[in-house]
């Protein structure tokens, strides 16, 4: 008698997770703890030779690349990185399944070197369930910086398993680490793991329980099925449809039930973790020397960036900090960009000129069209540049773990994920990429949460309007404090985005998103050197051009329909003057008037043209305009009445209003719905509309403004 499993079942995961391969090929699996440099060690072993996807069925990213070593072919798939194959998340979910029935012919277990005693307790569990395991200690390079001696072969020899050091970033071990896999998947090395002997109490109901399953027909390591039918693991069970024959179950609940009434005070699986890691530190003990100086320097560091005292208050500096470098850094290279830019459009209109092209013709291609193209290119390309490296190096440092450390309970209490701090950092450079980077989240209902807030912190797209709206009204009349005040202002607007971000978080998390917050372990990874070729390709090809492409072919026919829009009259004013005249009422309300609440409909493309689009109505001139300086863009606001009140208003709603149509496109396609897309406009507007409402009650019951 023994363990009987449902065929159709047990058929349906087999596909779930079989690689289709040619004849010959062997698969290998890659597994690890998050930010071990597990994917750095997927990328030196593949090449260019990789794809990406999606489990089946599964919201998890997956990679599976190729590689060859003495002629044998292997498929590399890289597993979710996780801790524990007790499966808790998604992640190890799959990582834990995959492994079970993925049939692969060895599992690669990657750790930091940094940290193996952390990293440990993964290899041990990995090792308890199939025999080809090889141990890649990644990141010796960092480890040495520590002075970290460690002794592989002494390790080697107490695991019983293939131990490999590499330093992935520079290259090293790689070819250690293939030679390895090709040994043991041609049975070159006989891998035979010493995994951890428990209690005499686990062992008797593993001895017990082992008869039953030993004769499973979906070859899963007995002994490891036998351990989580004792710990009483329900998600593995019911993941592979566990049918027990009617005669053997009354026997095998009985020991379950046993273990679990003797260990009431002490769960198995407590016991079984804690024995592991008696093992691991006897691992440490004997094979690793650690400089206790350099590793203390680390946590010096943390104490004060992890501080619940100043580590918000350093967050928000350092923000400001690159908030001041983009905003300073761009001017230069934005003024040269738009002066070339625009000499082409001299050159352009001298061209339609000699052509004798028709003047509607040069209104709508180049006044129009190539304008807006060029205003947008001019402004979002050098902001960009800088914020997406700086925002890389600071994720390569190690830096933003710490932000999501820092924000993670405030997260919590808004009942939303940890990493979408994360996700919101992005959205400081672009929402759109915000919103892709939402991706990292694996619980469905908050990863729309945080695809749905990631609109209230301000992108790259609204920084100029908030940058020249704050120095306008906080510089030109104090005269002092010109390079700091507009910066102070835009981080203000910041915090008071990110409070929104945490209020509606936790209003979709108790009325249309309800749902229990899942768990999450934060990993807070070692500082690092950044990697700048790393982190030019990420910053500029991944980030900053992917977005100026998808801003630019939605703002540039913008463009033209805006010149058509401010040059075609009815009676005595164009229509842009008669749909301002439209909307006066409404914005009246929210302390605005009808032409900036037109230039904000009409920037829906992109929020780069809302103050040319605003210039332009003001003006009357038919075509989108750049102010010449800030005392030109004051002279032309205080003309049309505006006073601190309009100023304030002006930035809140542009800070909380709808998403620009780049966003909203990724939101469709991220989230696959219209629905969603549809609310996550309507949202942020009515937020924009109910604060704007309230700020304008407010002033004008005191009389401010």
């Amino acid at each position: 008698m023994g363990l009987t499993f449902q065929s159709t079942q047990n058929n349906a995961l087999n596909d779930l997770y079989r690689i289709d391969k040619e004849e010959g090929q062997c698969v290998i699996a890659l597994a690890g703890n998050p930010n071990t440099g597990k994917s750095t060690v997927f990328n030196s072993l593949t090449g260019l030779h990789q794809h990406t996807g999606n489990w089946p069925g599964k919201t998890v990213v997956n990679a599976r690349g190729e590689f060859s070593h003495h002629g044998q072919e292997y498929i590399l798939v890289d597993l979710p990185g996780t801790y524990s194959l007790f499966a808790s998340s998604v992640e190890e979910e799959v990582a834990r399944d995959f492994i079970c029935f993925g049939n692969a012919d060895a599992v690669i277990v990657v750790v930091d070197a940094t940290c193996l005693e952390r990293n440990l307790n993964l290899v041990y569990q990995v090792m308890e369930l199939t025999n080809h395991v090889i141990l890649c200690i990644n990141l010796i390079d960092e480890a040495k910086k520590k002075n970290i001696i460690i002794d592989w072969k002494g390790i080697q020899n107490e695991l019983g398993i293939p131990v490999v050091l590499c330093a992935a970033r520079s290259g090293i071990g790689i070819n250690d680490l293939k030679e390895t896999i090709y040994k043991v998947t041609t049975d070159q090395i006989k891998v035979q793991p010493k995994t951890v002997t428990y209690s005499d109490k686990i062992e008797e109901y593993i001895r017990s329980i082992m008869p039953f399953t030993e004769t499973n027909q979906l070859g899963i390591n007995p002994r490891w099925l036998a351990l989580r039918i004792i710990d009483g693991n329900e998600q593995l069970i019911e993941a592979i449809n566990l049918k027990i024959n009617p005669e053997t179950f009354h026997e095998v609940l009985k020991i379950a039930e046993i273990s679990s009434i003797e260990n009431h005070k002490r769960t198995i699986r407590d016991e079984i973790s804690e024995q592991i890691y008696q093992k691991i530190e006897e691992i440490r003990d004997k094979y690793i020397k650690i400089d206790q100086a350099k590793m203390n320097r680390d946590r010096i560091i943390d104490n004060y960036i992890t501080s619940k005292t100043i580590g918000i208050p350093l967050m928000l500096l350092t923000l400001a900090l690159v908030f001041w470098i983009t905003i300073y850094g761009a001017n230069i290279p934005s003024a040269l960009l738009s002066d070339f830019l625009f000499g082409i459009e001299e050159h352009l209109t001298k061209w339609f000129q000699i052509m004798n092209a028709p003047g509607w013709l040069h209104g709508l291609l180049i006044l129009g069209l190539y304008r807006t193209l060029a205003w947008v290119v001019s402004v979002m390309l050098p902001p960009m540049a800088i914020f997406f490296p700086l925002f890389t190096i600071l994720e390569d440092l190690g830096y933003l773990p710490r932000v999501a450390f820092n924000l993670d309970h405030l997260f919590k209490k808004a009942c939303a994920h940890g990493k979408q701090c994360l996700t919101m950092c992005m959205g400081f450079g672009c929402n759109a990429a915000g919103v892709i980077s939402c991706r990292i989240i694996e619980s469905p209902r908050e990863r729309l949460i945080a695809t749905l807030t990631n609109n209230f912190v301000p992108c790259n797209g609204r920084f100029p309007t908030l940058i020249a709206i704050s120095t306008v009204f906080l510089v030109s009349q104090g005269g002092i404090g010109s390079s700091i005040l507009p910066v102070l202002s835009v981080t203000g607007l910041v915090v008071i985005g990110i409070a929104t971000t945490l209020f509606v978080s936790y209003l979709l998390s108790k009325t249309i998103l309800k749902g229990i917050p899942s768990t999450f372990t934060l990993e807070l990874p070692p500082y690092r050197v950044p990697q700048i070729g790393r982190v030019l390709y990420t910053s500029i090809i991944d980030r900053t051009i992917f977005v100026l492409w998808r801003a630019v072919i939605i703002a540039a026919p913008a463009g033209a329909i805006t010149w058509i829009l401010g040059n075609i009259t009815i009676g005595d004013l164009s229509i842009l003057s008669h749909v301002a005249r439209f909307l006066d009422p409404l914005a009246k309300l929210i302390g605005l008037d009808g032409f900036i609440l037109m230039a904000f409909l009409l920037g829906l493309p992109a929020n780069e043209i809302v103050l040319p689009i605003l210039l332009m109505s003001y003006l009357s001139t038919g075509a989108m305009v750049e102010f010449d300086s800030i005392q030109s863009l004051r002279r032309v606001l205080l003309e049309n009445h505006w006073t601190y009140l309009t100023a304030l208003n002006v930035m809140l709603f542009s800070l909380l209003h709808w998403p620009c149509a780049t966003t909203l496109m990724t939101i469709k396609k991220e989230t696959g719905s219209w629905k969603w897309t549809i609310v996550s406009a309507l949202l942020p507007t009515s937020i924009a509309f109910i604060v704007c409402f309230l700020t304008t009650t407010i002033f004008r019951i005191f009389g401010w403004g």
